[in-house]
């Protein structure tokens, strides 16, 4: 006889328990738990976005132009639905942040390793994002993993290769450990896939829209930041708004943006 398992139902599969519990308020504020639950959705949106990016980069270095435009629309639908997060958090008045916001203690949004690891796909590569990740951590260990492999754009690069442009060899075996730099050669060739205007063009605009989406959220996070705590440091002694305006327009594909000039 086969052994019985008990029938799978709506909150075991989603483990509810689990989640529903995963919320503890450190005050008694009422504001607190929208707080914490904005920022947990967040995560789990972030390891969704992880999840897809992993799968874009294996669809793009197989030159599969279908499932890679259906998993950029997916991306950018989720990016969507986080920028329209901050609608919700920016309904919590500063005087209600501030109510609670010393029980927060050291803690930061700088210390989510996820989103460190969203950075390092899209093609960061800055040692100092350790400072908050002591050594034998499995964040670091992640965060390190994921700056030691190609970076989105580099994939695409291959991508490239795979419907027949000549991407320089030097540009394809680059230190993928190293912070890619803007390509002349690059965009001599992403003219040309422009001015091709098939399917290529095609992913290329959707990166566009990518690396957009990202700016747009950058740019929606730290005005919600200013509204809400202005020039004052950030929880856990982080600069607040004042680094977080430096990484708003930061392009994480620059050859993508230059092209424009000549287009």
């Amino acid at each position: 006889m086969t052994k019985q398992h008990a029938a799978l139902t709506y909150s075991s599969y989603l483990a509810l328990d689990e989640v529903l519990n995963a919320q503890r308020p450190r005050s008694d504020e009422h504001d607190e738990m929208l707080f914490i639950v904005i920022h947990q959705v967040y995560e789990l949106w972030f390891k969704q976005l992880l999840h897809e990016l992993d799968h874009l980069q294996v669809r793009l270095e197989a030159g599969d132009s279908s499932h890679a435009i259906r998993t950029l629309r997916r991306i950018l639908t989720i990016l969507k639905v986080t920028v329209a997060q901050i609608d919700v958090l920016e309904t919590m008045t500063p005087s209600q942040f501030t109510s609670f916001r010393d029980r927060l203690e050291a803690s930061s949004g700088f210390q989510s390793g996820q989103f460190r690891e969203l950075e390092a796909v899209l093609g960061r590569r800055d040692d100092s994002v350790f400072l908050h990740y002591p050594e034998g951590t499995a964040a670091r260990e992640k965060i390190a993993a994921r700056m030691s492999r190609r970076s989105l754009y580099d994939s695409f690069l291959h991508y490239l290769v795979k419907h027949g442009y000549q991407v320089p060899r030097e540009i394809l075996e680059r230190d993928v450990t190293k912070p890619y730099q803007p390509s002349p050669e690059v965009q001599d060739l992403l003219l040309q896939v422009y001015r091709d205007d098939e399917v290529p063009a095609n992913v290329c605009e959707h990166l566009v829209d990518l690396d957009e989406g990202v700016q747009e959220w950058r740019y929606r996070h730290v005005k919600m930041v200013e509204r809400t705590i202005g020039e004052k440091k950030g929880t856990g002694g982080s600069a607040g708004a004042t680094y977080l305006r430096t990484t708003v327009h930061k392009a994480h594909f620059p050859d993508l943006w230059a092209v424009r000039n000549r287009l």
